[in-house]
């Protein structure tokens, strides 16, 4: 029994790794030689140099990092209140459910719904139209943008948080109370610390695919926020210019490598037990 359960770990490592080979490493090793190849010209560091090089392209490596920051820093200032309201609530499951549930559904759909909502003829307009207030242009402007996408990016921040804090021995909040310590005391020397591996999660996961959003940009933004992903977007499909279009891919997928590496746990090793 043990020797058929090994030979279907092993099969089953075999396929997974050849499916990572297939699908991951692959398009990236195609990425990266894609923009070292300058047509008619071949290998060249080129695009490299004209991407450091220029104020333009630095200027949207600026821009995706501010914008992602803000993004990530609003969905953490909602989630984080939310996530604990969720574990103390009696039926938290439902609740939770209900806060996942927009992610089933499609992200085009999503965003078109928020057209409709922040338009002129929109539902939030007519609302402060029959208020008196009149109407004004809440599309196209950067804080539709960053509302549409702390919106979508929600659920991915909540989700991990409230596993942390569910995964919290009850114990300790409790004790450190029963020692004199206020509830804000309790949360910021107890609660926090032993959350921030579900809240470095979070910030993962709404952070990295913040910094390559284009499809927001473009229908809520309105092109007025522009960013790495606009630009990829920009070299692939209107200018046909995949090299260099290949070249900042590269780049946004050390950004994004970069923020694993500076929001992963660093557990502490310990050294051997004591003779």
């Amino acid at each position: 029994m043990n020797k058929i359960k090994k030979r279907f770990t092993e099969a089953y490592l075999g396929i997974y790794g050849l499916w990572l080979l297939a699908f991951v490493v692959a398009p990236l090793l195609l990425l990266l030689v894609q923009s070292l190849n300058l047509p008619g010209q071949g290998f060249s560091f080129d695009n490299y140099r004209d991407f450091f090089t220029s104020g333009p392209y630095l200027a949207m490596t600026v821009n995706s990092i501010w914008y992602a920051f803000l993004i990530t820093l609003i969905t953490l200032a909602i989630s984080y209140p939310l996530a604990l309201c969720l574990t103390q609530l009696k039926h938290r499951q439902l609740w939770l459910l209900l806060v996942i549930l927009p992610t089933w559904i499609n992200l085009l759909l999503k965003t078109y719904a928020f057209i409709g909502l922040l338009g002129k003829g929109g539902l939030l307009n007519q609302s402060l139209s029959a208020m008196g207030f009149g109407t004004s242009q809440l599309l196209f402007t950067n804080g539709a943008f960053l509302l549409v996408a702390a919106y979508i990016e929600l659920p991915f921040m909540v989700l991990p948080i409230y596993n942390a804090l569910l995964d919290i021995d009850p114990l300790l909040p409790a004790a450190s109370r029963d020692l004199g310590a206020s509830s804000i005391q309790t949360l910021k020397k107890v609660v926090w610390p032993l959350s921030m591996p579900g809240v470095k999660t979070g910030v993962q996961t709404v952070f990295i695919p913040s910094l390559s959003l284009f499809m927001i940009t473009r229908l809520i933004g309105g092109n007025k926020v522009i960013t790495l992903g606009t630009a990829i977007e920009e070299h692939f499909l209107v200018t046909q210019n995949w090299s260099f279009g290949s070249t900042i891919g590269v780049v946004l997928i050390i950004a994004m490598a970069l923020t694993m590496a500076l929001t992963t746990d660093r557990k502490k090793k310990k050294g051997g037990g004591r003779k």
